[in-house]
């Protein structure tokens, strides 16, 4: 009996034995499965999500099927394609803001304001919105010049560029170092060719009473020639209180024109000038003015900023004939010169035949081409003032 319990026993240690083996094998084998499968999941996670990633950076890249035709014979070809960069809108101008930009003309015209005036007799030849007072960013330099000249200042003085003369507000570009020294005259041909902010500044700065008084200087000078929609705020134009009508810088034109020096400098194409006693060569704003052109340009000033778009004022020969001409609030300055050009093409064209001819196209809005009218009365045409803003 003893023996049977004895060998019961022996029996029962060693079935249990492998039993206990096999499964705690078993739960090693599970548990190395289950570490193997988190590992693979992670990993294939982190392939997935470098995938994204990957995917994130290629996204502007795609294939696209094309069909050609090749020696009479079609034939499909797969061709990677760019991503279009997203458009940014334009700020819109003041013009814009107004609503001139809906206004259309027979020409076509980007700008939203343009007036020719023949200069002989004031005769009004075509406008678009001309009485609108905008923004005129730097043509408010030929104001400047005007008032410089007229003062009979010393075109000899040195006038020194201080920290009043940096551009704080649109952080305009400029060749001009704080402590550079030019003359008068020097500091005035760039103004008016190169449109340098800090020349003109220094400028006003160096008027009898500082930049204040210069500005009122200016203000009444606007008064004294009819300018009506005008209004300067500083001697550069970068402030946006600088306005005025196509009508009134047209009226500035014809006085300028008078003083040989604002031609002369306006329309110089490049020039060499002394600063700190060293030769500096600068070069105009105004692409029309160069000699291959094919521009006849006694005046000129252009302008930008945000506010205003691309302006231009100009005296310039068409077909022996004089003209003022104003454009203001293009988007862009190869707008601007395209407007430019149209005008003249369209002025060539009515060479043949007298101007007094030329009538308004029928259903034109905003639009006055009138030969009729003079530029002190001229054709109806929009009165809204943008003076202020």
């Amino acid at each position: 009996m003893y023996k049977v319990i004895v060998a019961a026993l022996i029996s029962a240690l060693c079935i249990s034995v492998p039993v206990t083996a096999v499964q705690a094998a078993d739960g090693v084998r599970k548990t190395a499965v289950k570490k193997a499968a988190a590992k693979k999941s992670v990993k294939k996670k982190s392939v997935q999500r470098a995938g994204v990633r990957r995917k994130a950076v290629a996204a502007p890249d795609r294939m696209v099927r094309r069909v050609i035709t090749v020696r009479g014979k079609k034939k499909v070809v797969f061709q990677r394609v760019m991503a279009a960069a997203p458009v940014v809108a334009a700020r819109p101008t003041m013009g814009d803001l107004a609503g001139l930009n809906l206004t259309r003309d027979p020409l076509d015209l980007k700008s939203n304001v343009a007036l020719v005036v023949d200069q002989a007799n004031a005769e009004v030849l075509f406008e678009k919105n001309a009485h609108v007072a905008l923004p005129i960013a730097s043509i408010t330099k030929m104001m400047t010049g005007l008032v410089v000249v007229e003062a009979n200042q010393d075109m000899d003085e040195m006038l020194t560029v201080t920290e009043e003369d940096v551009d704080r507000a649109k952080f305009s570009s400029s060749r001009l170092k704080v402590g550079d020294q030019l003359t008068r005259r020097n500091m005035l041909h760039i103004a008016l060719m190169s449109s340098e902010n800090r020349a003109a500044s220094a400028l006003g700065r160096n008027y009898p009473g500082g930049l204040p008084a210069f500005v009122a200087a200016m203000n009444a000078k606007a008064r004294a020639l009819g300018m009506t929609d005008t209004h300067y705020a500083d001697s550069t134009g970068l402030s946006k209180q600088n306005v005025a009508s196509a009508r009134d810088l047209a009226k500035l034109a014809m006085a300028a024109y008078e003083h040989p020096i604002l031609r002369e400098f306006s329309t110089d194409p490049k020039a060499i000038v002394e600063r700190n006693g060293r030769p500096v060569q600068f070069g105009t704003t105004n692409g029309l003015v160069v000699p291959t052109s094919g521009w006849q340009i006694g005046l000129q000033k252009t302008g930008f900023i945000n506010e205003a778009g691309r302006c231009v004022m100009m005296q310039a020969v068409i077909e022996g004939r004089a003209v003022i001409m104003v454009l203001l609030d293009a988007k862009g300055s190869a707008a601007r010169v395209a407007d430019a050009m149209r005008m003249k093409k369209w002025l060539t064209a009515l060479k043949p035949m007298p101007f007094s001819d030329a009538t308004p196209a029928a259903g034109t809005a905003g639009t006055t081409i009138t030969a009729g009218g003079t530029f002190g009365a001229g054709a109806a045409a929009m009165t809204q003032s943008a003076a202020g803003m």
